[in-house]
């Protein structure tokens, strides 16, 4: 199954990313709804779309005013799962009249503890995270891999969501911070780059993708992957448009 990097950055997009969007075409997913979402257009497969957010920050949200471009001219059912107490920031604040005007046709989910099963069978769980305003992760199970996809928390390998992730074959991480910017990291309820290293050795992952990139490390060079390859060789950065196996 593939999966699609539509955007790899955080806060707002720049030059190189989009904000946060992932996206598996074959079982109509898509985790959150950044700005990377219109990317989505050209890769629907499937007669129901479900995007699954994080949370309701701007730069995870924003891109649901985009659905009328996204699944024009497409018999497409739209559902957007997310936390019960932030469904009014999408229904009430995000489709404020004065913010946008009318909003798309969608269905709202609530999620909860329970597991929910996928169009293909395998289940999802949504994994609490430390966040300010709180946030989910999420894990895919199938009979034989699975893939979890965490954002928008400050990484501890003593951290609750990290026994969700235990033996995970691929790995989402988000890395907003590199090592140095510890404490606008718990300001902010973002990760730098040595624990999300000792994250993913302590969970076992076996291939690992660092996103939520700060935009203004549009160079490349703030997070230095050598820094860390003693404790986790298996870190790599992704990239918008970046298509890998899961």
């Amino acid at each position: 199954m593939k999966l699609h990097f539509l955007g790899t950055t955080g806060y707002h997009a720049n030059n190189t990313r989009q904000t946060a969007c992932l996206m598996l075409p074959e079982i109509g997913v898509i985790f959150d709804a950044g700005t990377g979402i219109f990317r989505a257009r050209d890769l629907i497969e499937t007669d129901e779309l479900h995007i699954f957010l994080s949370h309701t920050h701007l730069d995870h949200c924003v891109g649901l005013t985009f659905l009328f471009d996204i699944v024009q001219d497409r018999e497409v059912a739209v559902k957007v799962h997310l936390a019960e107490e932030k469904v009014e920031s999408v229904t009430r604040h995000l489709f404020q009249r004065d913010l946008f005007p009318v909003q798309p046709e969608f269905e709202i989910i609530p999620f909860d503890d329970s597991t929910i099963t996928l169009a293909d069978g395998s289940t999802l769980t949504t994994i609490p995270l430390i966040h300010p305003g709180g946030s989910f992760g999420f894990r895919i199970d199938w009979p034989d891999r699975s893939f979890a996809y965490i954002t928008d928390t400050v990484a501890h390998d003593e951290a609750d969501y990290v026994a969700a992730i235990e033996g995970v074959d691929t790995l989402v991480h988000e890395c907003y911070f590199p090592d140095g910017e510890e404490e606008k990291g718990e300001l902010t309820g973002h990760s730098c780059q040595t624990p999300v290293a000792q994250v993913a050795r302590k969970s076992r992952a076996k291939n690992v993708y660092l996103v939520h990139i700060n935009p203004q490390d549009e160079a490349g060079d703030l997070i230095d992957l050598k820094k860390t390859k003693h404790i986790c060789p298996q870190l790599q950065i992704a990239s918008d448009q970046q298509v890998i196996d899961v």
